[in-house]
């Protein structure tokens, strides 16, 4: 008995830290990369709108917005992007950048492009934040390309 009870403390010890080891480390962006490396701005007064690019030598890049995800992104094209997180619009918490849900558009002023993407957790929140400020629901891949388009746009 004693050995199954062992082993149960090691399997769940490797899944809690295994798994969730990034989640928890992900949280902590703001601390770790508190000025975006694009743009310089205070990542944590940008709390609702920050990313976090991890690339796959584990190198990490925190930015203020999907702007700034795409600039670094840019700067770094010799990398391959492992993890983009993205901070949920209300409630700051990281989520994985291909599974928000996203906005482009309204009336809420964005965050480094003059079109704004916003990124939510849950279908209904996105709905919410149309019903209130405009703009309208868009996937990933929409989001990114609007990003690309306005950041070359901007360069111009």
């Amino acid at each position: 008995m004693p050995r199954t009870l062992f082993s149960l403390f090691i399997l769940s010890s490797l899944a809690i830290f295994g798994l969730f080891g990034t989640t928890v480390h992900a949280q902590d962006d703001i601390h770790n990369h508190r000025e975006c490396t694009e743009c310089g701005m205070d990542r944590k007064a940008y709390g609702f709108s920050r990313m976090l690019v991890i690339f796959a030598d584990g190198k990490e890049v925190g930015v203020c917005s999907l702007h700034c995800a795409v600039e670094a992104m840019n700067r770094h094209k010799d990398q391959t992007v492992q993890t983009l997180l993205v901070a949920d619009r209300n409630k700051h918490k990281l989520i994985p950048a291909e599974q928000a849900i996203w906005v482009l558009g309204g009336k809420k002023r964005g965050v480094m492009t003059m079109r704004a993407k916003w990124a939510f957790t849950t279908r209904e929140a996105a709905q919410d934040f149309v019903k209130d400020y405009g703009g309208e629901i868009i996937s990933w891949e929409k989001a990114l390309s609007a990003a690309r388009a306005d950041s070359l746009s901007k360069s111009r």
